[in-house]
């Protein structure tokens, strides 16, 4: 008979925690919150210092029922939930529910699921924090005063069924705001010279900037101006007039927090946030890994620390000695300073021990835990590796009135870069430029052809650079953002065109008449100042009420002013062409998450929705018929025909309407990296097509390593 309880929030961790501990452990798990503010009902007694009325939630009774029989069986019972502010706050309601004392030492805590934090975390219990209760319940009051207040007024004004959010709202008006700085942009065309020198008939030819005119920075803003100063340039003497040769250091970044693990896993997995945060929870709870079985293979994956704990550290860095050699380890271990705003209560995302390298988990991992853990993993590593060091060539280059400057460099050691992306080098630390004295004279080979180019209005954002911008703002929390962006696209007030996150008009509208009733609940300074509040208050030292007054008082007198202002509006409707065939009326243009769509006008007495198909204007380069614009789930572009399914021609490049020289088929638009736009054929067989890419098969029969450290270190870089 198990006489100790422990309570987690997943099947999966207790599974996994169940495994380090004797039999006279229990471990269940409470499936998220058994307890929260009813749906139907407000839920905050305002008058009565915003006292939460919680329930039991609905279908969760007879796993309550459950978790009291076994707690009375008990004991001693151990609450173990998340080492957050929702872990506390879920654990205070298992206190509740199962008549424990939050004061008495019942709460557990640790940030790897291995089987030595396990242990250390059940010989040191603590008594619930109840200012981490406090804070989670002022957002949670914040957000219900939002949602159950703000979200009525929006149905009455444009639309049944909206809602707004404290957070969301802020984020919607973040792409909102650089939507109207991309319409507002206005180009400025500029263009750039570039000449090819060598200092004699035998010596290498490198490339040379144009960057000054008369000691000042040029700025070429015509074709005129730039043919002129080409012309000049031909007829010019060149002269080396300074010349530096100097190591520069290049250091490792620091492992990931959350957002830095979002960001990487959006820009180089091409993952969502929710997909990396959902796959690094399944590597925190616990995977098979064979003999070991289950173990968690990464620390808390909600963190916004860059700290590692000292034993970690040395761990990596004698691995880092062992397999690569002691010149890639510092003489001293390599420290990283975490953002000023952070909490810092846990260490960086880490994995639980670096000896379980990707290569050897790779066979129990599906391919994206795989991809994600080599990330957190690889990071950690390379974090303690030494610096790369490049020798770096400076050339300023008189030439008349004009003065030019050619940079390089080469790689001297490649230090942490041994382990870490190639992608992540900078664009000219490959461009070798030679090392030449001053004063030296040299001959023109060429001048280059000017380039025009235009000014580019700020990007789009995209789930990597919104996440971002969040945690510089100071907007949420770690834990946060995945579930903001995934809640504004739900609503429909964002839509992602691959990449890229866009308003839409039902977004837009929100957010004008939000900006213009509600306008500090949705400033930046406002949202961070409250996300600091939120912080004192879990360090005790403000009171939850003091910040719950001072939001109320002043939301409630806007709330009231807004509702007796705002007419009632609605989003127009753009009707197509298209007829529905199911009861004859035109169909409208809609917008939803994943775009615009077509739908019946006669809803809710019909139902009918279909694609709108974008039209590119361009033959389908098999058949002749219409090429039109898809995409795919993750919302990337492709083209397909709209003969489909009797046509099955699909490109991820554009189709051309201009033909092969060589085999009289359409040219697709490829773009290269780099962004150059290269014609290829569609024609697979032609020459002027893409080649196919070159698949080779691993030997079977791979001779061993005699030396354990060769083969360790194969392992490590095999992938």
């Amino acid at each position: 008979m198990a006489n100790n309880l422990i309570i987690v929030e997943s099947p999966t961790k207790s599974k996994t925690i169940a495994k380090f501990l004797p039999k006279n452990y229990k471990v269940c798990a409470s499936m998220g919150h058994l307890r929260d503010l009813p749906k139907s009902t407000f839920g905050v007694d305002i008058e009565n210092d915003f006292e939460p009325k919680y329930i039991n939630i609905r279908g969760k009774g007879d796993l309550i029922k459950e978790l009291k029989g076994y707690a009375k069986k008990a004991d001693k019972v151990y609450l173990a939930t998340d080492p957050d502010r929702e872990g506390e706050a879920i654990a205070w309601h298992l206190a509740h529910l199962l008549e424990l004392d939050p004061k008495a030492a019942c709460r557990i805590e640790f940030h790897e699921i291995t089987n030595d934090a396990v242990k250390a975390a059940l010989k040191n219990p603590q008594k619930i924090d109840l200012d981490k209760v406090d804070a989670q319940q002022t957002r949670r009051i914040i957000d219900r005063i939002v949602g159950y207040q703000l979200s009525p007024l929006l149905w009455r004004k444009i639309r049944k069924g909206l809602s707004a959010g404290r957070v969301q709202s802020v984020a919607v008006k973040i792409i909102a705001d650089r939507e109207k700085e991309i319409a507002a942009f206005i180009p400025e065309e500029y263009w750039t010279l570039l000449v090819k020198l060598q200092e004699n008939s035998k010596s290498s030819i490198f490339d040379a900037d144009v960057v000054k005119h008369n000691d000042k920075k040029l700025a070429v803003v015509n074709e005129k101006q730039a043919r002129e100063i080409e012309e000049y340039l031909k007829k010019a003497s060149y002269e080396v007039s300074d010349s530096v040769r100097k190591d520069t250091r290049r250091r490792p970044m620091p492992p990931l927090t959350t957002s830095s693990l979002q960001q990487e896993a959006v820009k180089k997995l091409n993952f969502t946030t929710k997909k990396t945060m959902m796959l690094a929870q399944q590597l925190y709870e616990g995977i098979n890994i064979g003999k070991e079985g289950s173990v968690g293979l990464i620390t808390y994956m909600r963190t916004d620390s860059v700290r590692i704990s000292d034993t970690a550290r040395d761990s990596v860095r004698e691995f880092i000695k062992q397999i690569f050699g002691k010149e890639y380890c510092p003489s001293t271990p390599n420290q990283y300073a975490t953002k000023s705003n952070a909490q810092d209560a846990h260490e960086a995302i880490r994995p639980t021990s670096v000896l379980r390298t990707p290569s050897e988990m790779e066979a129990y991992l599906s391919k994206d835990q795989f991809k994600l853990y080599k990330l957190i993993w690889n990071r950690v590593v390379a974090s303690q590796m030494t610096d790369a060091v490049y020798e770096t060539t400076t050339l300023n280059i008189s030439a008349g009135d004009y003065g030019l400057r050619a940079t390089g460099s080469v790689l001297k050691f490649e230090g942490f870069q041994k382990l870490s992306d190639k992608k992540d080098m900078s664009g000219d630390k490959d461009k070798q430029v030679p090392f030449i004295p001053a004063n030296t004279k040299l001959n023109l080979d060429k001048v280059m052809p000017s380039e025009q180019h235009f000014t580019e209005p700020p990007a789009h954002y995209t789930e990597a650079s919104l996440v971002k911008e969040l945690e510089d703002k100071g907007i949420g929390r770690p834990s946060t953002y995945a579930p903001i962006i995934q809640t504004i696209l739900d609503r429909g007030y964002v839509r992602k065109d691959a990449k890229k996150i866009i308003t839409t008009d039902l977004g837009l509208m929100v957010i004008d008449m939000l900006t213009t009733y509600f306008k500090q609940f949705i400033d930046i300074p406002f949202s961070a100042e409250l996300e600091t509040e939120l912080d004192e208050i879990g360090e005790h030292k403000i009171d939850k009420n003091k910040t719950l007054k001072k939001f109320y008082e002043p939301f409630s007198k806007d709330l009231a002013i807004a509702d007796k202002e705002i007419e009632v509006v609605e989003l127009p409707l753009e009707v197509s062409d298209v007829p529905c065939e199911k009861c004859g009326r035109m169909m409208v243009i809609k917008e939803g998450r994943f775009g615009k769509f077509l739908a019946c006008p006669g809803f809710p007495e019909c139902r009918n929705t279909k694609p709108l198909l974008e039209k590119l204007g361009v033959p389908c380069p098999l058949c002749g018929g219409e090429t039109i614009v898809r995409k795919t789930r993750t919302g990337r572009l492709f083209y397909g025909c709209s003969n489909y399914p009797k046509c099955e021609f699909t490109s991820w490049d554009k189709p051309s309407l201009e033909k092969c020289s060589i085999c009289g088929k359409g040219l697709l638009e490829h773009q290269e990296r780099g962004g150059n736009i290269k014609l290829v054929c569609s024609n697979e067989k032609c020459s002027n097509a893409l080649p196919k890419k070159s698949v080779v098969a691993k030997k079977k029969n791979a001779k061993k390593s005699t030396s354990k450290k060769t083969s360790a270190k194969k392992a490590v870089l095999k992938k």
